[in-house]
């Protein structure tokens, strides 16, 4: 048998997700749903990290405890570090400064992938929990353009309340329906818009009802982290 090194506490989980606390439901498909994923996961939660705290109020204060939260998981066993919140691409290069690992702090960070996928006169629009919330430092630190069209949930019923508000009942059908009327107004005003990115990782749920009904490819968590892991467990082939 071959010589193995260790220096890890946890094996075969690469990925580590940065957790806000929270209470509101997680249903499958959703980031912090541990089947969603097709391979491990460790996951840290930081306490205090609130929804509205992070997105309302620019995760003022919480860069510390993320990092410590980050080196944790490093420690655990994990190669890569990502959050389960696109609003903090904030603290991308933060994060990546102080972990010595990739970090991939939100799927905004696509947008400009995207973007060079599209044809001439096309753009990528970005569907969010909280468009007033979202500025254009958060763009920016996503390595997005600043003048990016983007659409809120904020004026549905239940999506971006249950998940602000951190409360302990979601309507899914209502839920889906305030991500898609956000899909359907951002395509209204925006006519140019050939692909969307979903901000809020409690939106992968919704992506494939958002891609069959617009007819066009919905970027999440979901392809930001599966395309992260690929990268740090490449596949080997017989």
């Amino acid at each position: 048998m071959s010589t193995v090194t260790g220096g890890k506490s946890i094996y075969g989980a690469s990925v580590g997700i940065l957790m806000l606390e929270s209470q509101f439901p997680r249903i499958p498909g959703d980031g912090g749903h541990a089947e969603t994923w097709p391979f491990p996961m460790l996951y840290k939660v930081i306490r205090n990290a609130t929804p509205d705290r992070v997105v309302r109020k620019g995760g003022e204060g919480l860069l510390e405890i993320f990092i410590e939260g980050a080196h944790e998981l490093i420690r655990m066993g994990a190669d890569g570090i990502t959050t389960n919140c696109g609003f903090l691409a904030l603290y991308q290069r933060e994060l990546a400064a102080a972990c010595g690992v990739p970090v991939a702090s939100s799927s905004m960070m696509q947008v400009p992938w995207v973007q060079t996928l599209l044809p001439p006169g096309k753009r990528v629009g970005i569907v969010t929990v909280s468009a007033s919330s979202l500025t254009p430092q958060h763009l920016e630190a996503a390595g997005a353009a600043i003048d990016t069209p983007v659409m809120g949930t904020e004026s549905g019923h239940e999506f971006s309340r249950v998940l602000l508000g951190d409360e302990l009942e979601l309507d899914v059908d209502a839920a889906r329906n305030d991500v898609l009327s956000a899909a359907q107004r951002l395509i209204a005003q925006h006519h140019d818009i050939a692909a969307i990115v979903l901000e809020c990782t409690n939106m992968m749920p919704y992506a494939a009802d958002i891609a069959r009904r617009f007819r066009m490819p919905v970027y999440d968590f979901y392809t930001l982290v599966t395309w992260f892991h690929a990268g740090l467990r490449p596949r080997r082939f017989a």
